[in-house]
C-alpha cells in the first residue's frame, strides 16, 4: 500500500470514528459538493494548472464531497480551468464507488444536468440548491452551509492557503493531513497544539 493510501485510510479510519461519536452511522447516506480555488506557487508545473474564468485565479481546483458534518468523502485535484461540472461528474463517481450508502447529494446551481444525470445512472439524486435572488452579501445556503466550512477548515492550514505541490496526489494528501488533524482534535477534544501543554510559567523564564 502506498503512502497516499495509507494516508487516506488513516482519514477514512478516523472519519467512522467521528460520525459514531455524533451518533450517525459510519458511512453516510448524504453527500454535498462543491469546489474550492486556490492560487500555486512557483514550482508547479504549467501543465498541471490553468486559471479560473469566472473567479480569475490562476491555479487549482478542489473539487470536493463531504458529508453532512463537513467531513471528507472524495477530493479531486486539478487544475483551475477544469469546470465545476466536469469535476462534478468524476466526483460523483467516486461518491458512486466508494460511498455506495450516498443516495442524496447537494450541488449549487454552478453544476450543470449532466451532473444530477450522472448521480441518477449510480441511484444519487443530486439536487440544486439554488440562492435566494434577493440576498446581499454572503448567507450560508441550506444543506450547503457544512461544506463550506469544510473549506474553511483547510485555509485554517498554512499548507493548503496556496498550492505548493508539484504532484497533485501529494495536494490531495495534505488535504487529507490537514483533515485528520482536525478529527483528531474532535475526538481528544484537545483545541491547542500538545506541545503547550507543558510550557513553564512566566516567572519560571525569568
Amino acid at each position: 500500500m502506498g503512502k497516499g493510501r495509507v494516508t487516506e485510510a488513516i482519514h477514512d479510519a478516523l472519519r467512522g470514528k467521528v460520525r459514531k461519536v455524533a451518533g450517525r452511522s459510519p458511512e453516510p447516506t448524504a453527500a454535498i459538493l462543491d469546489a474550492q480555488t486556490v492560487k500555486t506557487s512557483g514550482n508547479v508545473p504549467e501543465h498541471s494548472q490553468g486559471i479560473d474564468a469566472g473567479k480569475k485565479i490562476k491555479g487549482r481546483k478542489r473539487h470536493v464531497a463531504t458529508d453532512v458534518l463537513g467531513l471528507l468523502l472524495v477530493v479531486l485535484v486539478t487544475a483551475a480551468s477544469v469546470q465545476d461540472t466536469t469535476g462534478g461528474r468524476a466526483v460523483v463517481e467516486r461518491v458512486a464507488a466508494q460511498h455506495p450508502d450516498v443516495t442524496t447529494a447537494w450541488v449549487d446551481s454552478g453544476y450543470k444536468q449532466s451532473v444530477v444525470d450522472r448521480g441518477a445512472r449510480h441511484g444519487i439524486e443530486v439536487l440544486v440548491v439554488t440562492k435566494d435572488p434577493q440576498q446581499r452579501g454572503f448567507k450560508p445556503q441550506r444543506k450547503r452551509w457544512a461544506i463550506e466550512r469544510t473549506f474553511g477548515w483547510l485555509m485554517l492550514h498554512r499548507r493548503l492557503v496556496r498550492d505548493y505541490e508539484t504532484n497533485p496526489q501529494r495536494s490531495r494528501a495534505m488535504i487529507h493531513w490537514a483533515m485528520i488533524d482536525n478529527m483528531s482534535r474532535r475526538l481528544t477534544g484537545e483545541s491547542t497544539p500538545s506541545w503547550r501543554d507543558n510550557c513553564p510559567a512566566s516567572t519560571d523564564i525569568l
